[in-house]
């Protein structure tokens, strides 16, 4: 069974910042695309960035470039997402998800359930 576990979520002030986890089990963590996709009240699910099986590939959302950064440590099955410079706007509930290399949620096999993370202005 696998499970995708977040953490690290919680209210911050804007220019604040926060550090996400994502701990994986039950699956060949090394052998997956890692990313993070944030929803919203009433928006839809979007894409913040992703990271390949070597930790050297990257993707990262427009809307986060030069604030968020995602790293893994495949010893640890471990996806890390640090948040600097929050915005309100960031102000979400924040989902990692396990799958195949892409920004679009279709790509994702395996989703945890999401952790909150708000930005007070």
């Amino acid at each position: 069974q696998v499970q995708l576990v977040e953490s690290g979520g919680g209210l911050v002030q804007t220019g604040g910042s926060l550090r996400l986890s994502c701990a994986a089990s039950g699956l060949t963590f090394s052998r997956y695309t890692m990313g993070w996709f944030r929803q919203a009240l009433g928006k839809e699910r979007e894409f913040v960035v992703a990271v390949g099986v070597s930790g050297t590939s990257r993707a990262t959302a427009d809307s986060v470039k030069g604030r968020f950064t995602i790293s893994r440590d495949n010893a640890k099955n471990t996806v890390y997402l640090q948040m600097n410079s929050l915005k309100p706007g960031d102000t979400a509930v924040y989902y990692c998800a396990a799958g195949g290399w892409g920004t679009t949620p279709a790509k994702y096999d395996y989703w945890g359930q999401g952790t909150q993370v708000t930005v007070s202005s």
